[in-house]
């Protein structure tokens, strides 16, 4: 695995031992950055079951003002440390070391807002996202900045729902077996 672009491109990162984690491929992170890129630069980046944190690493080595990953396996988290030591990154980011819904809810309670928001949890676990786009498009809907993106990467073959509560799927790229669902608030 390796950043893509920007200030610490070609840059190698760690993945998480065994095979809970599931890291998003250089390909479809090249693809997501290619569509995010107009809205990148001075963005608070959320990346949810941020596992090896490349997502967000991605966002800072472009531009990101800030990323911050959830991540709740201490496997993960011990990848996300390193990785960000390993580029020698000190700020501009945050770790919430939690379950995603308990992330949500501590952000919003801090009165946090983000930009561009990317979760990829598990493709199993089918309920984590549910739980998180409902979230995001409900209670904790004030996390989301105005013009706020909404990406979850997920199987091909599994269609996520159009709409989440406030937050609408406007498009839908597909890459191999994966896909990435773009979601924004509805009516905007």
């Amino acid at each position: 695995m390796r950043i893509i672009a920007g200030e610490f491109r070609s840059r190698i990162l760690t993945a998480p031992r065994g095979t809970d984690t599931r890291p998003t491929s250089d390909r479809l992170r090249e693809t997501l950055f290619n569509v995010l890129a107009p809205q990148i630069e001075g963005a608070v980046f959320l990346d949810l079951y941020a596992g090896s944190g490349a997502v967000g690493i991605e966002a800072l080595s472009r531009g990101a003002r800030e990323a911050i990953f959830v991540e709740q396996a201490e496997v993960a988290l011990k990848a996300i440390r390193g990785n960000l030591a390993g580029l020698g990154i000190r700020g501009n980011f945050a770790l919430e070391a939690r379950s995603v819904a308990a992330g949500l809810r501590r952000l919003t309670a801090d009165g946090r807002v983000a930009d561009i928001v990317f979760l990829d949890p598990p493709y199993a676990e089918v309920r984590e996202y549910e739980t998180a786009l409902g979230l995001l498009g409900g209670e904790y809907a004030a996390l989301l900045a105005d013009g706020a993106l909404v990406v979850a990467e997920h199987e091909k073959r599994r269609e996520l729902e159009e709409r989440y509560g406030k937050i609408e799927r406007y498009r839908v790229l597909r890459q191999g077996d994966a896909a990435l669902s773009f979601y924004r608030m509805s009516g905007v």
